[in-house]
């Protein structure tokens, strides 16, 4: 009993001391009980004629095993973990970089847990996985109907857009119709003209707008002629201090 620890010690530290995977941890527990059964045995007096003995050397041959085998058993417990979240972190990659089905990416998440838990079981123990590969199927189901809510939405959502700009664009050339019918075809041009009257607040506005004309007469007075000169604007840009503004709208 008090050699195997010494051998257990250096994959605890692996597992749980550097969240590390032992790829044949379940040969090398094997084989750390195997020797420690081999020892006790070529130690242990023989009983091929005692009966009461050899019930005693059985007894104390599975207490030996025993107590092994529970401190391997919580390592192995640890790697499974290890395990399972590895095969996670694949499955979630795999959904997100691949064009494949989640269903794909479970299956391939699944044999990757399945064969590092079979290499990480002790063959003649009572060591079973089925509780975390049921976790880790029912993650990556949950994770799978998750991203198809998502996903859904998302068409949802743009599915709602698409019918609103096409109400939209229905509504405007409703609009335009009625506006040609109103006011005959409109014309593609938008002119306006502003003439303030020289030292005076008046002002002049013109605009023609899809086939419409406006003219405007306002009395505001120029907040800017302190900074124009005692002139005004008298000596300004192109002649007859005309200014032009084009828009283009395509």
């Amino acid at each position: 009993i008090k050699k195997p620890p010494k051998k257990i010690e250096a994959p605890r530290r692996k597992i749980v001391d550097e969240n590390s995977i032992i790829p044949d941890f379940g040969a090398q527990a094997e084989q750390i009980i195997s020797t420690a059964i081999e020892e006790f045995s070529r130690s242990a007096p023989s009983t091929s004629d005692d009966t009461v003995a050899s019930t005693a050397y059985a007894l104390k041959l599975s207490e030996l095993e025993t107590t092994l085998d529970a401190p391997l058993q919580v390592l192995y417990l640890r790697q499974l973990a290890l395990l399972r979240e590895q095969a996670l972190s694949s499955y979630r990659s795999a959904s997100k970089a691949s064009e494949s089905s989640d269903y794909e990416a479970m299956l391939a998440a699944d044999a990757q847990f399945l064969r590092g838990a079979e290499s990480s079981t002790r063959k003649s123990s009572a060591w079973t996985y089925d509780s975390e590969r049921s976790h880790l199927q029912n993650v990556m189901n949950e994770f799978a109907q998750t991203t198809k809510k998502l996903t859904e939405t998302r068409i949802q959502s743009s599915q709602q857009q698409s019918t609103a700009m096409q109400f939209l664009q229905h509504q405007q050339q409703m609009i335009q119709q009625l506006q040609m019918q109103l006011y005959g075809q409109s014309s593609p041009w938008n002119v306006g003209v502003a003439y303030r009257i020289p030292d005076t607040n008046f002002n002049l506005q013109g605009s023609y707008q899809q086939g419409r004309a406006n003219f405007q007469l306002s009395c505001v007075p120029d907040e800017y002629a302190p900074m124009l000169g005692p002139n005004g604007f008298t000596n300004g840009v192109g002649p007859g201090n005309l200014g032009l503004s084009l828009n283009l709208s395509i």
